[in-house]
């Protein structure tokens, strides 16, 4: 049996700055059956300059005046909230997890014994943060979003060249040694062992045109790595078809309420919504099966109810020909198979039979 899903519920920033509302996400993951709840670390002075414009939809989704700096400013949680919830997230059976997107923020998270790490879409590029988080030694799972295959080649070969320093390799870091860290034997294992590519659409919520589920075929064929899926989509028909597609990790955004002021919470979930995507996951894990083509066991029971077998369509006599007037086909089986209904016909019957005899 396959192993199964690993399901993120995002909560990310939809606590909106409320360490009690963080809590809530925290239980709200657990009772809707996810593995992990990740929230987001960082310093707003860190990843944003004070004028950086805002995204369309975070224009949409949150107060238009004020810049995205201000916005993230308002959104941040303290480390010792982090502790907080990391605390209740154990104590309530699930795993927590949070993406960095500064370097002294995955410092902090690996000081606290996350155990894997998130690199958001919009950090694709970031080499200083891929490698830090490979030279850790840990899994990382890599969001693809906005990203074409040559970037995401790239990412790998800073990730490659990380965790080949984490085995004590040492070379100076450019972009020719990340290069041949990829191209490396060692590279390439150290990627299949620790890292998991995530399809994304960065955009939210994402247009269902521009889902594109097919590329996790693409991803899985060019990169030979674990695939999951992370969803902005509404609802939750992308998230389970991505299940059926065979993603060893999903992620979708998780909130209290969809009418809540903030960046990402018109593209999440609200709880009871999650608990269905999570069933429905869940059954489709459960449908998946092997490539095998065989009766199931349910089946197997059904075949002698549901397949027919030749019979006597009216009195036969010993000796008398078959003919297509005198057989026919009817439930259940049991008797000689339809199969072989061209093989009788023209035969002598060895015996007599009453209409609606099988045939033996």
């Amino acid at each position: 049996m396959s192993p199964k899903i690993l399901i993120i519920a995002e909560a990310g920033v939809n606590h909106n700055g409320s360490l009690k509302t963080a809590m809530e996400l925290v239980d709200a993951a657990a009772e809707a059956g996810a593995d992990a709840v990740k929230f987001q670390t960082y310093r707003a002075e860190r990843i944003a300059v004070p004028d950086a414009p805002k995204a369309a939809y975070q224009l949409e989704n949150s107060c238009s005046g004020e810049t995205q700096y201000e916005m993230i400013r308002k959104l941040e949680l303290g480390e010792s909230d982090d502790l907080t919830l990391q605390k209740h997230a154990e104590e309530s059976g699930i795993l927590f997890l949070s993406t960095a997107f500064d370097p002294e923020s995955l410092d902090f998270l690996l000081s606290i014994g996350v155990p894997l790490l998130k690199i958001a879409s919009g950090e694709i590029e970031n080499a200083p943060l891929l490698r830090k988080a490979a030279r850790s030694g840990k899994d990382v799972l890599l969001s693809t979003g906005m990203a074409d295959l040559g970037e995401i080649e790239a990412a790998l070969g800073v990730l490659a060249f990380g965790y080949l320093e984490y085995g004590g390799e040492k070379e100076v870091p450019c972009l020719s040694s990340f290069r041949r860290a990829y191209d490396s034997e060692e590279g390439q294992k150290a990627l299949k062992y620790h890292v998991s590519l995530l399809h994304c659409t960065t955009e939210y919520p994402a247009p269902f045109p521009d889902v594109n589920l097919r590329a996790l075929r693409t991803l899985r064929q060019c990169f030979a790595l674990p695939v999951g899926y992370s969803d902005h989509t509404a609802g939750i028909a992308v998230p389970v078809a991505a299940a059926a597609l065979g993603v060893s990790v999903l992620e979708k955004h998780l909130t209290l309420d969809r009418g809540l002021p903030g960046p990402d919470h018109k593209a999440s979930l609200e709880p009871q919504e999650f608990a269905r995507m999570v069933q429905g996951i869940r059954q489709v894990e459960q449908s998946l099966g092997t490539s095998v083509k065989r009766p199931s066991p349910s089946e197997l029971r059904n075949q002698a109810v549901a397949r027919k077998s030749i019979v006597a369509a009216c009195r036969i006599e010993q000796g008398e020909l078959f003919t297509d007037r005198n057989l026919t086909v009817k439930r259940p089986a049991g008797g000689r198979s339809p199969m072989e209904y061209f093989d009788l016909l023209g035969k002598k019957a060895g015996r007599s039979y009453l209409e609606n005899e099988a045939i033996r």
